[in-house]
Formats: structure tokens, sequence, C-alpha cells
């Protein structure tokens, strides 16, 4: 049974939108700070440990537009790996081994839990996060919380149906004061 991680770049107060995108009050605003070594080697440890993407359709233009022009184990490994889109409009994916998902998300994601094994990862799309943690499909928050408070932009965490809990599972701070948290859903 696959696992559903959510891993998002956040401001101290909570925004997640566009931590490396130009469409926004504060573009970019992730690159502002340095990761340091061990930062950056989190993110690719995590990058690799993932089976599957699931990710929204903006989020899918974005990296089908950027990784195929890659190279590296890394881009290897983002233009190899199966992708899930989730779209209503979405109908020709161009970027290799993407699947676009049309049904109910909820229904859909569920259903790919249980044909995928390992971990499906969700970065960036941060309605299909929102959707995914209401609906409690989430099993762990990979975040990276950088030292800022933007003050504008949207959020990760929006109203649920109802609480959930978690277990912080680890914690370090990288690079210039960014802190990288672990959370696994407990059921």
């Amino acid at each position: 049974m696959g696992t559903i991680v959510v891993t998002a770049f956040s401001s101290l107060d909570g925004v997640v939108e566009a931590p490396g995108g130009e469409d926004f009050k504060y573009p970019n605003w992730s690159f502002e700070f340095d990761r340091g070594e061990e930062g950056e080697k989190f993110k690719e440890d995590e990058a690799f440990a993932a089976e599957a993407l699931l990710i929204g359709r903006r989020t899918y233009e974005g990296f089908a537009s950027a990784w195929p022009n890659y190279e590296g184990e890394l881009a290897d490994k983002y233009n190899s790996m199966p992708k899930y889109v989730v779209s209503s409009t979405l109908t020709d994916p161009t970027w290799t081994n993407t699947h676009v998902l049309t049904g109910d998300v909820r229904d859909e994601v569920a259903k790919l839990k249980a044909d995928v094994a390992g971990e499906i990862q969700v970065p960036g799309s941060i309605r299909l996060a929102q959707t995914l943690i209401a609906a409690d499909l989430v099993d762990e928050l990979h975040l990276m919380t950088f030292p800022v408070i933007l003050g504008t932009g949207r959020k990760l965490f929006t109203e649920t149906p109802d609480r959930t809990t978690w277990r912080l599972t680890t914690t370090r701070t990288v690079g210039e004061g960014v802190l990288i948290t672990t959370f696994h859903r407990t059921r």
C-alpha cells in the first residue's frame, strides 16, 4: 500500500504559495535563504524516496516544462517516474510516464494508494494537498519552514471537516535557519 507524502516549502506564517514561482507578490521567496548542504541533501533524498508524483495541473505544467530540460540523476528520476496529475482539463500530457486522474479525487487517490507500493509525493499543488488533507488521505507531511513572514498568500492548512492528529518524527535546522519537520499521521 502506498503512502501519500505532502512536501512543502512554508513561511513562518504558513504561506506555501510560489516559493519558487514567479506569479506572486514575493516571487521565489524561498530562494532568498540558503538551505545549506544538509537542506539540499534532504530535498534530494526526499525526491529519490518517491515511487511516484501526485500533482495538480498547474504544478504539472511547471514541472513538465522544466524537468525534461535538465540532466543528471535527479532529472532522470523525475523524468522517468510515474506521475499522476489530477485535472479535468489536461487531456494529452506530454511528459513521459504521466497519467491523468479525472474522477473524484478522493476515490482516485484511494485507488492509487492501493495500486502503488511506496511513497507517492505531493510537491506543491496547494489545492490538491488541501483536498487530500481534508479527506484524511495524507500519511506524512514534510515541511521546510523558512524564517520569513510573508503576510499574504495561500496557505497549506485550511478548514477541514474534522481534526486529525500527527506525530512529529524528525526536526532539524539547516542553512540560514530553515526548519525541516516531518510529521506522520496517527490513526
